[in-house]
């Protein structure tokens, strides 16, 4: 898989900034195919840091309702990254 392909967006919430402050965490948004290397090695290449840790989560589609049917929106998967102690990434600070 593409690494561009890989991570979709970072996730810029109130607890990702405090995840960020406290332990050098990060969260993406990612593609559901994609694995904890392939995941690993994006964020590597497009932020020129190093990963120490990948947890991942697929969170489940809210049901949606149109009139009297109803339907599950799609799946999403969220990625978070620990990266080294002395790095950071610096296009996500102070966001």
């Amino acid at each position: 898989m593409d690494i561009y392909q890989v991570i979709k967006k970072p996730l810029l919430t109130e607890k990702g900034g405090l995840m960020r402050e406290r332990g050098n965490y990060y969260a993406f948004a990612v593609d559901r195919r994609a694995t904890k290397e392939e995941i690993r090695q994006a964020v590597e290449t497009l932020f020129k840091v190093h990963v120490t840790r990948v947890n991942t989560i697929t969170l489940p589609g809210k049901a949606k309702r149109f009139g009297k049917f109803t339907s599950a929106a799609m799946r999403t998967k969220k990625a978070v990254v620990k990266i080294k102690k002395e790095e950071k990434i610096d296009k996500l600070e102070g966001v």
